[in-house]
């Protein structure tokens, strides 16, 4: 049994937390939101202040919004390196951008503490199949392992601290594009006298190679006008992809889809879809013009 601090104790957090308990291991989280507190009394679990999370060794584990929660809550006055009693392993479970997580386990080795960057890929509801890949300082995983199998059936040891962002990235510009894809063909068939719920309806019944797993959930919510409840919210989707475009101009490079998609998501936001699930940005596109 290990002891295991949640900091950020939102959908992602609860799925991982509800299958650590299922392990056996010591479960704390510290979340200021009242629908995490509730939640974590729900599930027996308790709450603890962030200056009391690393009071105790073990791992800390983050999910986060982004990089500004992930300094105030690491480097922070009254974060876990201006805290900590016991060595510590800060797993970071949160999508962020490399230099966070370079700047993150620096501090925190020269603290005498482990730093491991695991962004999730997959959706709340498979967590036990998740995939991490993971930036380390060395020698982290070793004990940490055992904790992260309990929520993830893979793990890819990519690197140093933040080749585990790196990947994450990527996947999050491609999930964009998808997103932004969706949208568009949507608001054309609505354009053309196709109901999107009926090009749904047909593309679900095909064979299609274009028939992904995203579009299934995407298509499903546009089908029926639903965008409560966000699964992955537009607000989270701007702020990921505009990371990576950010990630991709310090390599040299200038991504023309994914400025694209941003520019896309920044309408969202400026309509105030924010907090709505990432399907609605077709009504963005279909407003246009």
């Amino acid at each position: 049994m290990a002891n295991v601090t949640i900091v950020g104790f939102g959908v992602m957090g609860r799925a991982a937390g509800r299958l650590l308990l299922d392990a056996g291991h010591a479960l704390r989280i510290s979340d200021p939101a009242p629908a995490s507190l509730a939640a974590a009394a729900d599930m027996s679990v308790e709450a603890v202040s962030l200056s009391a999370v690393a009071d105790r060794p073990g791992l800390v584990l983050l999910f986060l919004p982004g990089p500004d929660q992930i300094r105030q809550v690491v480097s922070g006055a009254g974060g876990l390196l201006a805290t900590a009693k016991a060595p510590i392993t800060i797993v970071d479970h949160s999508t962020a951008n490399p230099e966070v997580a370079r700047d993150m386990a620096e501090l925190a080795k020269a603290r005498g503490h482990h730093w491991i960057d695991a962004p999730v890929l997959g959706r709340p509801q498979v967590a036990g199949k998740w995939t991490l890949p993971i930036g380390q300082t060395e020698g982290a995983l070793d004990s940490a392992r055992p904790i992260l199998e309990c929520y993830a059936a893979n793990l890819f040891e990519i690197g140093g601290a933040g080749s585990g962002h790196v990947v994450k990235l990527l996947n999050q510009m491609m999930f964009g594009a998808i997103n932004a894809m969706t949208a568009e063909m949507m608001a054309v068939a609505e354009r053309l006298g196709v109901a999107p719920a009926r090009l749904y309806e047909i593309m679900m019944a095909s064979n299609a190679a274009t028939v992904s797993n995203l579009y299934r959930e995407l298509g499903k919510r546009v089908s029926e006008d639903r965008y409560d409840e966000a699964t992955f919210s537009m607000r989270l989707l701007e702020k990921d992809v505009r990371l990576g475009l950010e990630m991709a101009r310090a390599a040299g490079l200038e991504p023309k889809v994914g400025a694209s998609v941003a520019a896309l998501n920044e309408a969202a936001l400026a309509a105030g879809h924010g907090d709505e699930d990432t399907a609605v940005l077709w009504k963005v596109v279909a407003s246009d013009g």
